[in-house]
């Protein structure tokens, strides 16, 4: 038996990592600037991360959510306070597209209602609930295509929004605090204030996906905050873990639970909670979000005016760009050892863990200049 191929595949195996860099077999040190998708937030092996997990391992690793588990309850203070939604209550689950899978079942429990809207270029998971309202039709089984009740719309458009919003036909409008797998694309804040009022004045709940651009990478703790509004539900995964699977729903006091509503095996599990423990403790300690400004900034300053660079867009530790060299994504990996992201032809995503040091900002720059100019 051999792995499914289903993904494109650099010929590297990467087989250690500490802080912003990881190792191939054959010792070559690489600076990641992708994060594996955003997941690393707190550095590889961190120290109070692994010794946490450690610790736990030694002591328990799961047990069933059927008997209490304090560390849920400690990572839900934890989230409450720094994230500032207050009195929210907290669903843990085991990824991203769960999260919004839970989000989008909580939202048509809450309003009785059975249709949601998405925007041009979401990517919210591709189990089939969060598939429904992924834009990109390409995958989609034809048993995903039958009976969604997912509407999109062009992104940032608020008359449509208000016209399909005032058919009270929407359980929920889910959209990413940036968008990610599209590109880092960043909605307006008017829009995203607008957007809370026509979710206000129509009953539609709210879903923010905060699954890629959450856990301080645009130097707050949600993208969203950066707009002054909150959501009904947020779904958060990636980064929580910093490697570990975890996913879960920050819910609106509004939303009241009823006893097997929802339901995990693995989710919130001990092993889960501590990792999450762990990153919410290093990212607090150690003015993460605050690096996460400092360094995104200095990137942003830094790639201006590089030739070949255009569409320079980003908030703290979450960039792109479009580039005229259509290989400097390889070229950065195999000859500056660098590893970046894409999204679609030309476009480099930057997602690198929030401990990212200004010397490597620095490396980063002059290693694109090095290539481009």
């Amino acid at each position: 038996m051999k792995p499914f191929e289903v993904y494109q595949l650099y010929n590297i195996e990467i087989t250690r990592g500490s802080g912003t860099y990881v190792f191939d077999t054959e010792g070559r040190r690489y600076l990641d600037m992708y994060g594996g998708h955003a997941v690393i937030s707190v550095g590889h092996t961190h120290p109070h991360y692994t010794e946490a997990l450690g610790k736990q391992l030694g002591r328990l690793g799961f047990y069933s959510n059927s008997v209490r588990n304090s560390l849920q309850e400690k990572l839900s203070l934890k989230l409450e306070l720094i994230s500032g939604y207050d009195e929210y209550s907290f669903f843990m689950c085991n990824s991203g597209a769960e999260a919004n899978e839970n989000a989008i079942k909580l939202a048509s429990f809450h309003t009785g209602r059975r249709k949601i809207i998405a925007f041009e270029g979401a990517f919210h998971g591709r189990t089939s609930g969060a598939l429904a309202a992924t834009a990109n039709e390409s995958l989609s089984s034809p048993f995903n295509l039958a009976g969604r009740n997912c509407t999109f719309i062009k992104r940032w458009d608020a008359e449509t929004l208000e016209k399909e919003l005032s058919s009270g036909e929407y359980a929920a409008v889910i959209i990413e605090g940036i968008q990610g797998v599209a590109g880092i694309i960043m909605p307006p804040a008017e829009f995203m204030k607008e957007l809370r009022e026509l979710c206000n004045m129509t009953g539609t709940l709210l879903i923010l996906d905060e699954i890629q651009s959450g856990c301080g990478r645009t130097g707050k703790f949600f993208a969203h905050s950066h707009a002054g509004i909150k959501a009904d539900l947020v779904t958060v995964a990636k980064g929580l873990g910093n490697g570990f699977p975890i996913g879960g729903v920050l819910i609106s006091p509004e939303i009241k639970a009823v006893k097997g509503m929802l339901g995990t095996t693995f989710g919130g599990n001990h092993l889960a909670c501590t990792a999450a423990i762990a990153v919410l403790e290093i990212i607090g300690n150690e003015d993460l979000m605050q690096n996460a400004c400092r360094t995104g900034s200095m990137i942003l300053d830094g790639l201006i005016g590089i030739g070949g660079i255009s569409n320079l867009r980003g908030q703290g530790l979450m960039i792109g760009f479009e580039s005229e060299d259509p290989d400097l994504r390889s070229r950065l990996l195999f000859e500056k050892g660098i590893f970046t992201g894409a999204a679609g032809k030309g476009t480099i995503r930057l997602l690198p863990p929030l401990t990212l040091s200004t010397e490597d900002a620095e490396y980063f720059i002059a290693s694109v200049k090095s290539l481009l100019d």
